[in-house]
Protein backbone atom coordinates (compact mmCIF):
# COMPACT_ATOMS: atom_id res chain seq x y z
CA UNK A 1 0.00 0.00 0.00
CA UNK A 2 1.42 3.75 -0.61
CA UNK A 3 -0.39 6.25 1.24
CA UNK A 4 -0.12 9.85 -0.40
CA UNK A 5 -0.71 12.62 2.65
CA UNK A 6 -2.76 15.78 1.55
CA UNK A 7 -0.13 18.56 1.03
CA UNK A 8 2.61 16.09 0.23
CA UNK A 9 3.14 16.89 -3.56
CA UNK A 10 3.08 20.88 -4.86
CA UNK A 11 0.01 22.19 -6.38
CA UNK A 12 0.92 23.56 -10.42
CA UNK A 13 -0.02 26.13 -12.05
CA UNK A 14 -2.04 25.00 -15.47
CA UNK A 15 0.35 25.92 -18.80
CA UNK A 16 -1.06 28.20 -21.27
CA UNK A 17 -0.97 25.58 -24.06
CA UNK A 18 -3.15 23.72 -22.00
CA UNK A 19 -5.44 26.38 -20.30
CA UNK A 20 -7.19 29.76 -20.92
CA UNK A 21 -7.67 31.38 -17.61
CA UNK A 22 -6.00 31.04 -14.19
CA UNK A 23 -6.22 26.62 -13.33
CA UNK A 24 -4.65 24.92 -10.74
CA UNK A 25 -3.60 21.58 -10.46
CA UNK A 26 -3.01 18.96 -7.43
CA UNK A 27 -1.90 15.85 -8.39
CA UNK A 28 -3.09 13.45 -6.36
CA UNK A 29 -1.72 9.76 -7.71
CA UNK A 30 0.26 8.41 -10.73
CA UNK A 31 -0.31 4.29 -10.79
CA UNK A 32 2.98 2.90 -11.27
CA UNK A 33 2.87 -0.15 -14.11
CA UNK A 34 1.27 -2.30 -15.18
CA UNK A 35 -2.01 -0.24 -13.74
CA UNK A 36 -2.23 3.13 -16.08
CA UNK A 37 -3.90 5.20 -14.28
CA UNK A 38 -3.45 9.26 -13.41
CA UNK A 39 -5.78 11.50 -10.83
CA UNK A 40 -5.70 14.88 -10.57
CA UNK A 41 -7.58 17.68 -8.97
CA UNK A 42 -8.03 20.79 -10.98
CA UNK A 43 -9.52 24.01 -9.97
CA UNK A 44 -10.49 26.78 -12.31
CA UNK A 45 -10.99 30.24 -11.54
CA UNK A 46 -14.37 32.04 -13.42
CA UNK A 47 -13.83 31.90 -16.86
CA UNK A 48 -11.24 29.11 -17.12
CA UNK A 49 -11.31 26.63 -18.89
CA UNK A 50 -8.93 23.53 -20.78
CA UNK A 51 -8.15 23.86 -24.44
CA UNK A 52 -10.27 21.34 -27.16
CA UNK A 53 -8.57 17.93 -25.94
CA UNK A 54 -9.04 14.16 -26.46
CA UNK A 55 -7.88 10.44 -24.19
CA UNK A 56 -6.97 7.70 -25.60
CA UNK A 57 -8.54 5.57 -23.06
CA UNK A 58 -11.33 8.16 -21.64
CA UNK A 59 -11.79 10.29 -19.16
CA UNK A 60 -13.88 10.70 -15.66
CA UNK A 61 -14.32 14.08 -14.13
CA UNK A 62 -16.37 14.11 -10.55
CA UNK A 63 -17.02 17.44 -10.14
CA UNK A 64 -16.48 18.70 -6.33
CA UNK A 65 -17.44 22.31 -5.84
CA UNK A 66 -18.62 25.07 -7.95
CA UNK A 67 -20.22 25.44 -10.95
CA UNK A 68 -18.88 24.47 -14.70
CA UNK A 69 -19.41 23.89 -18.16
CA UNK A 70 -18.12 21.44 -20.77
CA UNK A 71 -19.05 20.51 -24.33
CA UNK A 72 -18.20 17.55 -26.69
CA UNK A 73 -17.15 18.27 -30.12
CA UNK A 74 -20.55 18.84 -32.62
CA UNK A 75 -22.96 18.73 -28.94
CA UNK A 76 -24.07 21.94 -26.65
CA UNK A 77 -22.41 22.92 -24.21
CA UNK A 78 -23.90 21.89 -20.66
CA UNK A 79 -23.65 22.84 -16.92
CA UNK A 80 -21.83 20.47 -14.52
CA UNK A 81 -22.30 21.41 -10.73
CA UNK A 82 -20.69 19.80 -7.76
CA UNK A 83 -21.95 15.85 -7.38
CA UNK A 84 -22.22 14.94 -11.18
CA UNK A 85 -19.79 12.82 -13.01
CA UNK A 86 -19.00 12.99 -16.55
CA UNK A 87 -17.66 10.40 -18.50
CA UNK A 88 -15.47 11.35 -21.87
CA UNK A 89 -14.92 8.59 -24.29
CA UNK A 90 -11.74 7.60 -25.63
CA UNK A 91 -10.89 9.83 -28.62
CA UNK A 92 -13.60 12.28 -27.86
CA UNK A 93 -12.95 16.31 -28.94
CA UNK A 94 -13.83 17.79 -25.67
CA UNK A 95 -12.94 20.71 -23.49
CA UNK A 96 -14.29 22.21 -19.40
CA UNK A 97 -13.97 24.35 -17.32
CA UNK A 98 -15.52 27.03 -14.66
CA UNK A 99 -18.47 29.30 -16.08
CA UNK A 100 -18.31 32.71 -16.50
CA UNK A 101 -18.90 33.65 -12.86
CA UNK A 102 -18.16 30.51 -10.78
CA UNK A 103 -15.25 28.75 -9.64
CA UNK A 104 -15.34 24.76 -10.03
CA UNK A 105 -13.34 22.07 -8.97
CA UNK A 106 -12.97 18.49 -10.38
CA UNK A 107 -11.00 15.29 -10.25
CA UNK A 108 -9.74 14.44 -13.48
CA UNK A 109 -9.01 10.65 -13.76
CA UNK A 110 -7.57 9.23 -16.57
CA UNK A 111 -5.52 6.36 -18.25
CA UNK A 112 -2.03 6.02 -20.11
CA UNK A 113 -1.87 4.48 -23.55
CA UNK A 114 1.51 3.62 -24.45
CA UNK A 115 2.70 6.18 -21.95
CA UNK A 116 0.24 9.12 -23.12
CA UNK A 117 -2.62 9.81 -21.68
CA UNK A 118 -4.01 13.15 -23.42
CA UNK A 119 -3.74 15.11 -26.79
CA UNK A 120 -3.59 18.58 -26.65
CA UNK A 121 -5.73 20.82 -28.82
CA UNK A 122 -6.35 24.22 -29.88
CA UNK A 123 -7.94 26.43 -27.22
CA UNK A 124 -11.70 27.25 -27.42
CA UNK A 125 -12.78 30.51 -28.84
CA UNK A 126 -14.62 33.03 -26.63
CA UNK A 127 -17.46 32.84 -29.07
CA UNK A 128 -18.11 29.39 -28.30
CA UNK A 129 -17.06 29.78 -24.47
CA UNK A 130 -19.18 32.45 -24.20
CA UNK A 131 -22.57 30.89 -25.42
CA UNK A 132 -23.00 28.70 -22.75
CA UNK A 133 -25.18 26.14 -21.74
CA UNK A 134 -27.77 25.53 -24.12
Amino acid sequence: MELKRNGSQPSQTGPAEWFTGRVRIDPLHTAPAPARHGVASVTFEPGARTVWHTHPLGQTLVVLSGVGWTQCEGENTVEIRAGDVVWCPPGHRHWHGASATTAMTHIAVQEALDGKMVEWMEPVDEPTYRAGPR
